[in-house]
């Protein structure tokens, strides 16, 4: 019998293959979107990650930056590093608005750094100045890309107009930008003299980030305080209902449809083989050997064709990044294990039921066709 399944691998290799590339196919496209789906649901909040205070204070009643406003008092700022715990309170100002650039209009998020403090700022330059001066932007250099823009060119922000000074890295997805600006320009054009968005709470080592938010919403009035992780999960559930959610249900879509296919291409691998196993099932060969010999077979179609489909995702990421730079990729290992999974699952699935017809036939039958 394990002769007869090497065989049947060994001797239609053609019919291996092309079977294990359907398979491949239709996984490939679950994780291109599952990849998309990873990659953007992490880099929309890639600015709350990457800045990483230990709490997030703002406005009583407000609880993410996604299509928020918040506004908090400067006098707030000497009552919050009051707080036992507190090492240093830095302030911005935020402002969801859209960007003039190269004759389109790009949605953007406008943070304003306080003069001469990068803390809040970008965390990595492609080109220019990590701060921007007075009346000066910096912007992602995909946005930069698709815009056109080089250091020095000039964008419309709110009406106002800004030289870009710097271009970030990582700061740039399907969903928002983040651009950067002085705080008083910001605050110029926001009307907001006296008061900013968001505190970003640095702690005192061995502070627990939970309980010093605590602590801040019970010591400081009219202000709502999260630490980075709340503050992270609560966005990206605001962030979800935006349009993330679009390409969670396409990647299920597609997950419905590879399913699909790999179950009727492995099921009609096995059924080309069902006079074969008739003859086997005659010859004596029981039906445990026979059934754990198709299983191996569908399984080696589903690993091959497993295997085509990281392969085609890997290669399709650099190409994607060149070709759309404004997407995303993200492969994640428990992405791969889960639909890796499936796959085997489905094929194994797909095989048995084939499978079980031949176990109902009279295997004299087989000698009669």
């Amino acid at each position: 019998m394990y002769k007869w399944t090497l065989r049947g691998l060994i001797t239609e290799p053609v019919h291996l293959f092309s079977s294990a590339g359907a398979v491949g196919a239709a996984f490939a496209l679950v994780l291109f979107f599952e990849a998309v789906f990873a990659g953007e649901s992490d880099q929309i909040v890639e600015y709350i990650r990457r800045t990483d205070p230990a709490v997030w204070v703002m406005q009583k009643g407000v609880s993410n930056m996604h299509m928020a406003t918040s506004f908090v008092w400067d006098s707030k700022a000497d009552q919050i590093e009051a707080v036992e715990g507190v090492s240093k309170a830095t302030p911005i100002l935020y402002l969801n608005t859209v960007i003039e650039a190269g004759d389109r209009n790009w949605f953007s998020f406008i943070v304003g750094l306080p003069a001469g403090d990068g803390r809040a700022g970008p965390w990595s330059i492609a080109a220019g100045a990590a701060m921007p001066g007075a009346t000066e932007a910096v912007v992602p250099a995909v946005l930069a890309r698709l815009a056109g823009l080089e250091l020095g060119d000039r964008i419309t922000i709110a009406g106002r107009q800004f030289s870009v000074a710097g271009l970030s890295d990582g700061t740039f997805s399907m969903a928002n930008s983040v651009t950067f600006v002085a705080m008083e320009d910001l605050s110029d054009i926001m009307s907001t003299f006296g008061s900013f968005s968001y505190f970003l709470v640095d702690a005192e080592p061995g502070t627990d980030p939970e309980d010093l938010a605590a602590r801040i919403r019970n010591e400081v009035e009219k202000v709502n305080a999260l630490s980075n992780e709340a503050f992270i999960e609560s966005d990206w559930k605001i962030a979800m209902q935006m349009g993330l959610e679009i390409v969670g249900i396409m990647t299920v879509i597609g997950g419905a449809l590879a399913i699909l296919l790999t179950g009727f291409t492995v099921s009609s691998y096995v059924s080309r083989k069902k006079r074969e196993l008739a003859v086997m099932k005659a010859l004596g060969v029981g039906n445990a050997s026979i059934y754990v010999s198709i299983m191996v077979q569908a399984g080696l179609v589903a690993l091959i064709g497993f295997i085509i489909a990281v392969l085609i995702v890997f290669l399709a990421i650099p190409v994607t990044a060149a070709v759309i730079p404004q997407v995303t990729l993200s492969v994640r290992p428990e992405a791969l294990l889960k639909i890796g999974a499936a796959a085997f699952l489905v094929a194994i699935v797909a095989a048995i039921l084939p499978a079980r017809s031949v176990m109902r036939v009279d295997p004299v039958l087989a000698f009669r066709e």
